[in-house]
């Protein structure tokens, strides 16, 4: 087994999900029902996600994802990004693309389930993979 994979099973500390537990609840998720299933999402992680065959159910799913995953980021000493209802983006960046570049990136963060390009390149800077 590698070490890596060790890593990712071990249980996380109770002060580190203790913390993670406060935090998730400040995020807020974002539900959508297809086909019998509802999903929900979080804006600030995108890639963190829930199913659930009723609403509350999908919302317990993604609080509990979305909880190893702040539980993970803090373990590894990684930014954990602040949840919109902080109110803590209040400065903007302008960035100039040529229209197929800001078609290849529209074009990336949408099938990656973000809505918008500013998202999208602040959770690709922010987060690290997990690959």
């Amino acid at each position: 087994m590698s070490n890596k994979l060790t890593k990712l099973n071990k249980p996380f500390s109770k002060e580190v999900l203790g913390t993670a537990k406060k935090v998730v609840d400040k995020y807020e998720i974002i539900l959508t029902f297809s086909a019998g299933e509802w999903y929900g999402k979080v804006l600030e992680m995108p890639m963190v996600f829930g199913d659930g065959k009723t609403p509350d159910k999908c919302v317990k799913n993604t609080k509990e994802a979305l909880t190893a995953t702040i539980a993970h980021l803090l373990e590894r000493g990684d930014v954990v990004p602040a949840p919109t209802c902080e109110g803590k983006r209040n400065k903007q960046v302008n960035v100039r693309l040529t229209e197929e570049e800001k078609a290849i990136l529209g074009a990336a963060a949408s099938s990656q389930g973000f809505k918008g390009l500013g998202d999208f390149l602040r959770a690709k800077a922010m987060i690290p993979k997990y690959t």
